[in-house]
C-alpha cells in the first residue's frame, strides 16, 4: 500500500510538473538547439539505477521520439514539431508519465529530472514523479517575439494577415497603407531584406521587392492564417541556419491533422455603412466600400497515430476607397476645369483565394514524412492613392503554387531532415486602358512661396493610359538537408545545405502607352501649360533580343552550427554559413555594339573627364563572376545570472547576406531590347532644357501620334532615342552586421521583461545612378546656372545612361524594452508591450533605388532615415470575461516621420541641399496612433461535439478616428513646409466595424 508520506511527494512533485509544464505552454524562448521552426527539449536525470530512456509523445498526432540517456544522465530531443506533449521515462522500475506540456515554434527548453531519494526510486512505476525539475530557456543573441495561436485568433486586425503583430519585436514594423497594401520592415533596411520561412522553407521573391511572394503590391496576404499555427519574428542575430536575409526572418509552422477530426468556418464583413468618412469625404458621400472575407479549415487522421490531413481555403472580395489628388498639395483650383473632376475619391477591386493543404505521414517512430502544397490566385485593379488618375489602371494577374515534400528521420543521437520543393509564381500587371498618357508637373518657383533663385519640382498628375505592364515570376527546384548531431555531450552541432535550381522571368514593357510630360508652369501666356510638352517618352523594340529575359539561377547554400552549452549558465552559439549564386542574365551578358559604341570617348567625349570610369559597367561576356565572398560568421550567447534561470543576459554579434533583387539586374537587357526612348523638345522652357540633337528637337504635334513617333525613330538614327542600362561588373551582395545586448527577468512564471540595446548596418545595396555629364565631364553646372541634373547630355541618338552599382547604405541603433504577461487557464489575461527608440540614418531616402540627383552616392549626405520613425510601442492584451466573452485590444503609437525632399541651390559650387525635417505630428501629440478592438462572444453548440461552437465577434478598428495622415507641404520655401496638408488624407482606416461569425468543432 502506498504510505501517505510517498503520496504526499508525489503529490507535491505532480504540482512542481504541473507548474512547469505551464511555463513551458507560455514561455517565449530564444531558439539554442531548435530546428529552424522545431522546438527542442533536453535535460539531464538522476536516478537510482538510472534511466536508459527518454520518450516525447504528441498527445494529438501519436508522434514519438525517444532518445538514449547518456552515462552522465543526459538528453537531448533536438528536433520536434511544434505541439502538446507528455513524457515517458524508462526506469529500472518502470516507466514514470508526466503530464501534458507544450512546445512552441523554436522553443528550447531544458527540464530536469530528479528520482535518486530512495523512497521515490521505489514508487510505482506509473505515478508522476518529478522532484527538483528546473525549467531553463537557453538563450541566445537573437532579438525577437513569439506570436502565439491565441494572440492570432483573438487580437483585432483588418485584413486576417498573419504577420499583422510582428510588430510586437522590437524594430519591426508591419506598414499597411491607406491602399491596404501592407509589407513588414526592420531597423533601416527596406521590406527587400525580409524573409519568411514556412515550416523551414524561405519565401524569398527574387525578383520583385517586399520580401517574400505573396507581399508586393497587393492587399492579399502570403499565408491563409487558419493554416498558421504560431510563429516566431527575429529582427535581428539570427543564426546560421537563416538564409537570403538582412533584417527580419520570420519562421512560422503550419497546422497539422490530428487523432480527431477537427474544423472551423468564418465570415468577417464590413463596408461604408460600417466606417467613419475619411478626410476627403467629410464634405461629400462616401465611396463605396466592400471587405468580405471568409474561409474554412479541416484536418484528422486518415489512419489514427500514423495518417493525417489537413486543408484549408480563404477568400477576400474587396472594394478599396482611393483618393486621386493633386502634386505638391497644390489645390484643386490649380487645374483648367476638364481636369478638376478627375481628382477626389473613388475605389478599386480586389479578389484573393487562398488554398492550403498538408498530409502527415508517421509510419515509425523514427520517421514524419509530410507533403505540404500552397495555391495562391489574385485578381482586380491596380490603383493607389496618389497622382494617378483611374484612367491609369492596370489589371491584376497572380497566381502562385508552392509544395514541399519532407522527409525528417531520427536516431538516438541524430536527426536528418530533408526537404524537396517546388514553386511557381507570377505577377503580371496589364493597362486596362490603351492610349497616349499625360503627366503634369511643375519645375518653377514656389507657386506658394516664390523666392529668386529657388526651383521647386514635382509631378501633379497622370492621365491617360496606364504604365504598368509587365509579367514576372520565378519557377523552379529547391532541395536542402538539415543533419543535428547530439553525440558530444554539452554540444548541438547542426550541419546543412540548400541548392536551388530556379528560372527567374520578366516581360517589363515600359512606357508601353506613350507618355507626354508637361510643364505647367511654363506658359508665356501665364495660364496652365497643357499644349506644348517638354519630353515624351515611349517604348519601342530595339531588335537587340527579347524583352522576354529569363534566367535560369543556381543557389547554394551551406552552413554549420554549434549550440555549445559550456557550463550550466553559459551557453554559446556559434555559426558561420556561406552563400552563392549565379545569374546567368547578367554574368554572361553582352552589351549590343551600338550602346558600347554610344559611349565611346569619339562618340560621347562628356565621359573623358568623368567621375567614374564607363569600360568598368560595359561586359562583353566574361567580366563577371558571381560574388564568393558571401562569409557569414553568427555568434551568441546567454549567461544566467541565477540558478533558476530567472536573469539572463544575452547578446551576439552576426553579418547577413541578403541578394541582389533580379528585378534591377534583368534591366540591361529588357532596356536593351525593348526600352524607353526619350525625346526631349526644344521649347524656350529655361528649367528643361536640352542641347539640339537626335533626341533634342522642336515640337511639333504630329508627335502625339504614331506617325510622328516614327518619324522621331527615324531622326534619332540607330540609337532611336533609347535609354542605356549599364551594370557594374564587380557587382556585390548586400549586407548588414548586427550587434544586440540584452537582459531578460521573468519576474513571474507568466510575466517576463527584456530590455536590451542592437546595432545594425547594412551595406552594399544596389542603386541606378544617372550616368550622363555635361561636355566638361561634370555632372553639375558652372555657377550661378540652376544645378540641375544632366538630362538634356545624352549620347548623340540615345537617351539617358543609367548605371547600376552598390552603396546604399543604412544605419539603426535601437534601445527597446519588452514585457510580456502570458495567458493561461488559469489566469485568463494578456499583456504584451515593445518600445522601441531607434536612431536610423541613410544615404538615400527610404527604399528609393534610383539615385539621379547626385554624381554618385557618395554625394549623398548621410541624413536620419525617411522610413523610421523614432519612438514607436506597440501593445496587445486581451482577457476572458464572465459569459464566454473574450475582450482584445491592439494599440500603436509613433512619433512623426521624417520627410526629406531635394533643392536646387546656386553659389560658387551649386549642388543640392537637402531639407529634412520631422513633420508635425497629429495636434503635434503624435506621428502615429490607432487603438483597435475585438469583443467575441463564444457559444456552446454541442450538437457536433463537446468542444463545438459558435463564435460572433465585433472588431472595431481605428477606436478613437485617428487620422495618420500621410499628405504633406512638400514645397521647402513654403512657411508651412511639412505640415499637414489642409486636405490631407489618412494613412491609416477610418474608425470600422468590421462583423465576424465562425463555427468550430
Amino acid at each position: 500500500m502506498t504510505t501517505r508520506r510517498s503520496r504526499t511527494r508525489r503529490l507535491a512533485a505532480a504540482l512542481a510538473w504541473s507548474s512547469a509544464g505551464a511555463a513551458l505552454a507560455i514561455g517565449v524562448a530564444t531558439p539554442a538547439h531548435a530546428q529552424v521552426s522545431n522546438a527542442s527539449l533536453r535535460g539531464t536525470v538522476k536516478a537510482e539505477g538510472g534511466v536508459s530512456q527518454v520518450t516525447a509523445i504528441n498527445v494529438n498526432t501519436g508522434l514519438t521520439r525517444s532518445v538514449a540517456v547518456s552515462a552522465n544522465g543526459s538528453y537531448n530531443i533536438a528536433s520536434l514539431p511544434v505541439g502538446t506533449y507528455r513524457l515517458e521515462l524508462t526506469t529500472p522500475d518502470g516507466v514514470r508519465r508526466t503530464d501534458e506540456f507544450t512546445l512552441s515554434v523554436g522553443q528550447s527548453a531544458v527540464l530536469d529530472f530528479d528520482f535518486s531519494q530512495p523512497d521515490i526510486a521505489s514508487a510505482e512505476s506509473d505515478a508522476i514523479i518529478v522532484t527538483g525539475t528546473r525549467i531553463r530557456s537557453l538563450e541566445g543573441g537573437e532579438v525577437g517575439s513569439n506570436i502565439t495561436q491565441r494572440q492570432i485568433e483573438v487580437l483585432p486586425q483588418n485584413n486576417r494577415n498573419f504577420l499583422a503583430f510582428a510588430d510586437l519585436a522590437p524594430g519591426v514594423q508591419f506598414v499597411t497603407g491607406g491602399n491596404g497594401q501592407s509589407r513588414l520592415q526592420g531597423g533601416a533596411q527596406d521590406s527587400r531584406s525580409v524573409n519568411i520561412f514556412i515550416d523551414g522553407v524561405g519565401q524569398k521573391d527574387y525578383v520583385l521587392k517586399n520580401g517574400v511572394t505573396g507581399q508586393d503590391s497587393t492587399q492579399g496576404n502570403p499565408f491563409p492564417q487558419l493554416a498558421v499555427g504560431e510563429y516566431r519574428v527575429l529582427s535581428s542575430n539570427y543564426k546560421a541556419e537563416f538564409d537570403q536575409v538582412s533584417s527580419v526572418a520570420i519562421t512560422a509552422v503550419t497546422k497539422s491533422g490530428t487523432n480527431e477530426f477537427h474544423g472551423e468556418a468564418f465570415i468577417d464583413y464590413t463596408d461604408q455603412s460600417l466606417r467613419d468618412a475619411r478626410p476627403n469625404e467629410l464634405t461629400t458621400s462616401k465611396v463605396k466600400t466592400k471587405d468580405f472575407q471568409f474561409g474554412g479549415a479541416l484536418g484528422g487522421p486518415i489512419i489514427k497515430d500514423m495518417l493525417h490531413f489537413f486543408v484549408t481555403y480563404e477568400g477576400k472580395r474587396q472594394e478599396n476607397p482611393v483618393d486621386v489628388r493633386p502634386g505638391l498639395n497644390l489645390p484643386v483650383s490649380y487645374f483648367p476645369s476638364e481636369y478638376q473632376g478627375v481628382f477626389g475619391p473613388t475605389n478599386a477591386t480586389f479578389n484573393e483565394d487562398l488554398y492550403f493543404g498538408k498530409l502527415s505521414f508517421q509510419p515509425s517512430n523514427s520517421d514524419l514524412i509530410e507533403v505540404s502544397g500552397k495555391y495562391r490566385k489574385e485578381s482586380g485593379e491596380f490603383l493607389s492613392s496618389g497622382i494617378n488618375a483611374r484612367s491609369t489602371i492596370s489589371a491584376q494577374d497572380v497566381e502562385e503554387l508552392r509544395v514541399t515534400g519532407r522527409w525528417e528521420h531520427t536516431a538516438d543521437n541524430w536527426i536528418n531532415d530533408f526537404k524537396l520543393t517546388y514553386e511557381d509564381v507570377k505577377w503580371a500587371p496589364t493597362p486596362v486602358e490603351f492610349g497616349n498618357a499625360f503627366l503634369f508637373a511643375y519645375a518653377g518657383p514656389s507657386p506658394t512661396n516664390p523666392q529668386p533663385g529657388v526651383v521647386v519640382r514635382g509631378d501633379l498628375l497622370r492621365i491617360g493610359g496606364g504604365g504598368n505592364y509587365q509579367n514576372k515570376g520565378q519557377k523552379g527546384w529547391g532541395v536542402q538537408n538539415d543533419f543535428t548531431w547530439t553525440g558530444f555531450e554539452g554540444h548541438t552541432i547542426k550541419v546543412g545545405a540548400k541548392a536551388k535550381w530556379v528560372e527567374l522571368n520578366t516581360l517589363q514593357l515600359g512606357n508601353f502607352n506613350p507618355l507626354y510630360t508637361y510643364n505647367t508652369a511654363f506658359d508665356p501666356g501665364g495660364g496652365f501649360n497643357d499644349d506644348v510638352p517638354y519630353r515624351l517618352q515611349f517604348g519601342a523594340q530595339t531588335g537587340n533580343g527579347s524583352p522576354i529575359v529569363n534566367s535560369k539561377n543556381f543557389q547554394f547554400g551551406i552552413y554549420i552550427q554549434d549550440d555549445w552549452e559550456v557550463t550550466d549558465r553559459l551557453t554559446l552559439n556559434l555559426g558561420v554559413r556561406w552563400d552563392y549564386e549565379r545569374t546567368p542574365a547578367y554574368l554572361d551578358f553582352v552589351h549590343p555594339t551600338d550602346a558600347v559604341n554610344a559611349v565611346s570617348p569619339a562618340n560621347y567625349p562628356n565621359l573623358i573627364n568623368a567621375n567614374y570610369s564607363i569600360n568598368d559597367f560595359i561586359s562583353t561576356g566574361s567580366e563577371r563572376k558571381a560574388f564568393m565572398g558571401a562569409w557569414q560568421p553568427r555568434i551568441g550567447f546567454s549567461y544566467e545570472l541565477d540558478d533558476e534561470a530567472r536573469y539572463v543576459l544575452f547578446g551576439g554579434f552576426g553579418r547577413s547576406y541578403d541578394r541582389n533583387q533580379f528585378d534591377f539586374l534583368q534591366q540591361e537587357i529588357s532596356v536593351g531590347s525593348y526600352t524607353t526612348r526619350t525625346f526631349n523638345f526644344i521649347t524656350g522652357d529655361p528649367e528643361n532644357s536640352c542641347v539640339p540633337g537626335p533626341t533634342c528637337v522642336a515640337w511639333d504635334p504630329i508627335y502625339l501620334t504614331e506617325a510622328g513617333r516614327q518619324q522621331l525613330l527615324a531622326g534619332a538614327g540607330p540609337g532611336g532615342g533609347r535609354e542605356l542600362r549599364f551594370i557594374d561588373n564587380d557587382l556585390k551582395v548586400p549586407y548588414s552586421d548586427q550587434f544586440s545586448l540584452g537582459f531578460r527577468a521573468r519576474v513571474t512564471p507568466l510575466f517576463e521583461a527584456e530590455v536590451g540595446y542592437s546595432h545594425i548596418e547594412s551595406k552594399d545595396g544596389f542603386a541606378y545612378l544617372l550616368g550622363n555629364r555635361r561636355p566638361d565631364g561634370t555632372f553639375f553646372p558652372p555657377a550661378p546656372a540652376s544645378p540641375g541634373s544632366p538630362f538634356g547630355f545624352a549620347p548623340p541618338g540615345f537617351g539617358s545612361i543609367i548605371i547600376g552599382t552598390n552603396g546604399l547604405k543604412t544605419s539603426a541603433d535601437s534601445g527597446y524594452l519588452k514585457l510580456v504577461k502570458n495567458y493561461t487557464a488559469a489566469s485568463p489575461w494578456s499583456f504584451a508591450a515593445t518600445y522601441t527608440y531607434t536612431e536610423a540614418e541613410e544615404n538615400r531616402n527610404f527604399g528609393e533605388v534610383f539615385s539621379l540627383d547626385f554624381p554618385s552616392l557618395d554625394d549623398y549626405p548621410i541624413t536620419r532615415s525617411s522610413g523610421v520613425r523614432k519612438h514607436r510601442l506597440v501593445a496587445t492584451g486581451s482577457v476572458d470575461l464572465p459569459i464566454g466573452v473574450t475582450l482584445s485590444g491592439k494599440f500603436q503609437i509613433a512619433s512623426p516621420p521624417y520627410l526629406k525632399r531635394f533643392i536646387d541651390v546656386g553659389g560658387a559650387n551649386p549642388s543640392r541641399n537637402v531639407i529634412s525635417n520631422e513633420a508635425d505630428g497629429n495636434g503635434d501629440r503624435w506621428g502615429f496612433r490607432q487603438m483597435d478592438i475585438a469583443i467575441t462572444k463564444y457559444i456552446p453548440f454541442r450538437f457536433i461535439s463537446e468542444e463545438s461552437r459558435l463564435r460572433l465577434r465585433v472588431d472595431i478598428l481605428n477606436l478613437f478616428n485617428d487620422r495618420n495622415y500621410v499628405d504633406y507641404n512638400n514645397d521647402p520655401t513654403s512657411p508651412d513646409y511639412l505640415s499637414i496638408s489642409g486636405n490631407g488624407v489618412g494613412g491609416n482606416p477610418p474608425r470600422t466595424v468590421k462583423l465576424s461569425a465562425g463555427f468550430s468543432f
